[in-house]
Parts: structure tokens; C-alpha cells; sequence
């Protein structure tokens, strides 16, 4: 697994309300994440809102990638938790920067890619992918070619549905999705989408 690199963590007690309003924050306490790989990071400031009375209030990938990050706190992404109090945004961003320690991008033969199951969305990634709170979800990602070649074959591999097609090019020049199903077809269609990107990895041309 590609390690997660946290940049900068910055907590509000008490944001001003003008603030709030532009990142749509409707609780006054914000807490602050950048990190260098912004797919990870959506999945983990979704842990968040399971794991404390928190909402994911902004979350916006960057132009170009981490590797062209325009300051060195920057990085690929970043993302707003917001709640009533201090304390339960803290213990949300804690869940999130748990969650990035076990959540990353995995590499075959140079290629990246992500191919994920949440077992259980929170109110961040289930909005995302427009289904209830709880449901399972495969997150998939990869770069341009391979994310849609690869999604093709996750679809056919399980019972699953298209929630959210992320079409190349994306702030970050990669490409993939967001299916539902039950826990086991999600798994199923993660491996596909694993197994098809290695496919093109390790063959680009055939």
C-alpha cells in the first residue's frame, strides 16, 4: 500500500459565520485536513462522520495531483469536518487520520490504484453515491484508461450498480466510480477491478 502523508491539521472552536456559510458548514466548530492523496482521504473523513457527530462540510481535490502541489502543506486535497463542539470535530478528525493509516492506493508495474470496500457508508460517501447511510460501497479509482477499462469488468464481475461514474479527467487526472451492493458483490468488484488494471499494467498494448 502507497502510505497517506498527513499535512496539515488546523481546528476552528468558533468559526466566523460568514466562513461557515461558504463552506457550507452549518455547525460553527471546523476542523481542517490536507493530505497528499485525496481518494483516501474522502473515505476517511467519511469514517469521521461514523465515528463522532460530524459532517464532511467541503472536500475538493486539487489540480494536477499531489506531485504538483503548489505549497508544501497543500498536497492532493482538502477536507472540512464541521460539528456543534470542539471536542466532536476532534475526535472525528482522530477517526479520519486513524482511518488514512489503514486506507491507500495500492501499484502495480508504475499504475496506481484504488479499489476499496466501505463496508458501511457514513453521511459523506452515501450522499456521494446517493444511496442510505450504511450501505456497502466500492470505491474505485485508477488512471484514465485502465479506471474504465477496469470498471467494465467490475460491473460484470458482481450484482452491483453504478452510483457515481467519475469520468476522466478528474482534478487529478484519474477516473474510476462509486458501485453498491452487498458487502461480498462490493469485494467481488473491487478484485475485478484490481485484477484489470494489472491486466493493463502489465500489457498496455495487445
Amino acid at each position: 500500500m502507497i502510505p497517506v502523508k498527513v499535512l496539515a491539521v488546523r481546528y476552528l472552536a468558533n468559526a466566523d459565520p460568514a466562513l461557515c456559510r461558504g463552506l457550507g458548514a452549518k455547525k460553527p466548530a471546523l476542523g481542517f485536513l490536507t493530505t497528499d492523496s485525496d481518494d483516501p482521504t474522502y473515505i476517511a473523513l467519511d469514517a469521521a462522520t461514523k465515528a463522532a457527530d460530524v459532517t464532511v462540510s467541503y472536500a475538493r481535490s486539487f489540480y494536477a495531483g499531489a506531485a504538483n502541489a503548489s505549497t508544501p502543506y497543500a498536497g492532493e486535497v482538502l477536507g472540512v469536518l464541521s460539528g456543534a463542539t470542539p471536542a466532536a470535530v476532534r475526535s472525528g478528525m482522530e477517526a479520519a487520520v486513524a482511518e488514512l493509516e489503514r486506507v491507500g492506493f495500492q501499484e502495480v508495474n508504475g499504475v496506481p490504484y484504488l479499489a476499496h470496500t466501505v463496508s458501511s457508508s457514513g453521511t459523506f460517501l452515501s450522499a456521494e453515491a446517493g444511496v442510505r447511510p450504511g450501505a456497502p460501497l466500492a470505491y474505485l479509482i485508477a488512471p484514465p484508461l485502465e479506471s474504465m477499462y477496469a470498471m467494465d469488468a467490475a460491473l460484470k464481475a458482481a450484482d452491483v450498480k453504478l452510483c457515481k461514474l467519475y469520468a476522466p479527467p478528474s482534478e487529478t487526472n484519474f477516473g474510476g466510480g462509486l458501485l453498491t451492493g452487498t458487502r461480498s458483490a462490493c469485494e467481488a468488484a473491487c478484485n475485478a477491478f484490481a485484477e484489470a488494471v494489472a491486466e493493463v499494467a502489465r500489457m498496455p498494448r495487445f
